[in-house]
């Protein structure tokens, strides 16, 4: 019998020096990011980016890249150390008891942080809800700017993979599905960088 995976645990496909997350954007952006490995001018640095350990999160975020203004979906690769700095430098996106003193202390971190950080459903090829959280990293300010100019080592163009899978999908066809999925294995960071991040 296969354990329960722990509720807060960051899955993703990763190496020794980096890590994988997933975006998604118009053709304008993911053509030409994809294209030059780095985002272009249309990118806006002063809004909030969130990113995505989880491809299955990022197809229910995109609807398998069909939704408008999703159409392109990118795996950006970046430093893990670029990664756990965000996650050093986060702030929960809501107030948690335990985990804030109270909700003004919250508000004050949340105002400063340059990132934060949610814990929403894993999703299966379904797309359903799963019982354990996908980790979604919101990047702003500082954040945002060291993600796009110091952090990414490579992006990539996988909306026809993303397309390949949900035909399977849609086909009944889920073992040909699961194999064409990236290899999400937990990420090896040290509990202390995520203590003020999950209850």
């Amino acid at each position: 019998m296969t354990e329960p995976r722990p509720p807060h645990q960051i899955r993703a496909l990763h190496t020794d020096s980096t890590v994988t997350v997933y975006q998604a954007y118009p053709p304008e952006i993911g053509l030409a990011a994809a294209r030059d490995g780095r985002f272009p001018p249309a990118w806006k640095r002063d809004r909030m980016t969130w990113i995505k350990p989880s491809f299955l999160w990022m197809m229910y975020r995109c609807g398998w890249g069909t939704k408008e203004g999703q159409e392109r979906v990118l795996a950006v690769e970046i430093t893990r150390e670029g990664f756990e700095w965000a996650l050093r430098h986060a702030c929960l996106s809501h107030y948690e008891r335990g985990v804030h003193a109270d909700h003004d202390v919250w508000r004050e971190e949340l105002k400063r942080a340059p990132a934060r950080v949610q814990w929403d459903p894993e999703r299966d090829l379904s797309l359903q809800p799963l019982p354990h959280r996908s980790l979604q990293l919101g990047l702003t300010g500082e954040a945002a700017r060291r993600y796009a100019d110091e952090w990414i080592v490579a992006i990539t163009d996988v909306t026809e993979s993303a397309h390949r899978i949900h035909t399977h999908v849609r086909e009944g066809d889920l073992d040909a599905a699961r194999r064409l999925l990236p290899d999400e294995r937990p990420y090896p960071v040290r509990d202390e960088i995520l203590t003020h991040l999950h209850p």
